[in-house]
């Protein structure tokens, strides 16, 4: 009989081939006026840690400042945007999903996703495209931000910890870039610049190889609620960011109570931590005053991809999979709320 302790067996991950970031400083500079806001900008983007983040969206044959043709005139549609998602996440999905290689037999279909709404819903297109049976247990996890994959994760432990046999196929999917918006505020631009489209999938069953799941965990910080928002509008979702979101988090990490129901005090030998953006992940190394190489894994995805959204926890867990086995190591995502969520992991021999 299989341990009833879930474990992440392998992971795949995909992301689109047109790179927009550079695109995108270009395009949003262009925006501002010359003058402080201009340079404050260019500053941040060049501190910001992220050398490439890509799209499903085709680049532009206009001009080399055009972020891409759907965005070369007025702003499009939710319904124009959506109509996108319906078509690009299922397949961006499924490319995440080949990557596992054989899945063998599926049980159950846990999917998160924030930055679309499509149905037939997005696990029922993933399952018909699969050939799965039409007795998968689905669970679509809707809008919860970067910390869906956490949830979805748990999801997942709770069925095989109540199903030992259980075969739990855990898919993240998110295209942000759907949701670009023709603003010329700058704090609006410089949240802009953090995302990017990506997608990653996991096996989670009770075979006793890759990463044991244990104790997952969740708080809500008190009085943040505004802090991180998404506002579904005419043009798409649009995203608030606040530049308070690092010190907040610090501050949370900083407090007694919250740092030990987030983390406890089992010594942490590999720290898997949602890239929320380079602030953030400074502000996490200075809260626990952790070595410079702590967050190493979170970094390089941040690095190569940006800010995924709920996707992007799955791309740093991918590193710990590849790498030498970890003791105790801990997941945490921060997202809207401001509520921070995470679970403990382990490697296996």
């Amino acid at each position: 009989m299989p341990s009833q302790i879930a474990h992440i067996n392998r992971i795949g991950t995909a992301v689109p081939d047109h790179d927009v970031h550079q695109i995108f400083q270009d395009w949003a500079s262009s925006r501002l006026p010359a003058g402080r806001d201009a340079a404050l900008f260019l500053r941040m983007a060049q501190r910001c840690g992220i050398e490439h983040r890509w799209s499903v969206l085709p680049p532009s044959v206009r001009k080399a400042r055009q972020m891409t043709e759907f965005y070369a005139g007025t702003m499009p549609s939710t319904a124009a945007r959506m109509a996108i998602y319906a078509r690009e996440a299922p397949v961006l999905a499924l490319a995440a999903i080949g990557a596992l290689g054989d899945l063998g037999t599926i049980s159950h279909l846990v999917v998160a996703s924030c930055t679309g709404f499509v149905a037939p819903g997005i696990d029922q297109i993933i399952a018909r495209e699969l050939g799965l049976d039409g007795s998968v247990e689905r669970t679509l996890v809707g809008f919860m931000g970067c910390y869906a994959a956490v949830a979805a994760l748990r999801v997942a432990h709770h069925i095989v910890r109540s199903e030992p046999a259980a075969r739990v196929l855990v898919v993240t999917v998110e295209l942000s870039t759907l949701h670009l918006q023709g603003t010329c505020e700058i704090e609006a631009l410089l949240a802009q610049l953090q995302f990017g489209d990506g997608a990653a999938a996991a096996i989670v069953s009770g075979e006793k190889t890759g990463l044991a799941l244990d104790r997952f965990v969740a708080a809500t910080l008190p009085d943040s609620a505004d802090l991180i928002r998404w506002t579904i509008g005419d043009e798409g979702f649009r995203m608030h960011l606040s530049g308070a979101v690092p010190n907040r988090i610090a501050e949370a990490l900083g407090d007694p109570a919250t740092r030990a129901a987030l983390i406890g005090d089992k010594v942490i030998d590999g720290w898997a931590v949602h890239t929320g953006g380079r602030s953030v992940l400074d502000a996490v190394e200075r809260a626990i005053d952790l070595p410079p190489e702590a967050l190493g894994h979170s970094r390089a995805v941040l690095a190569d991809n940006g800010n995924m959204s709920s996707a992007t926890l799955m791309f740093v867990l991918e590193r710990f999979l590849k790498g030498p086995p970890i003791e105790n190591g801990i997941a945490l995502a921060f997202g809207p709320g401001l509520a921070a969520e995470g679970f403990r992991f382990r490697g296996t021999a």
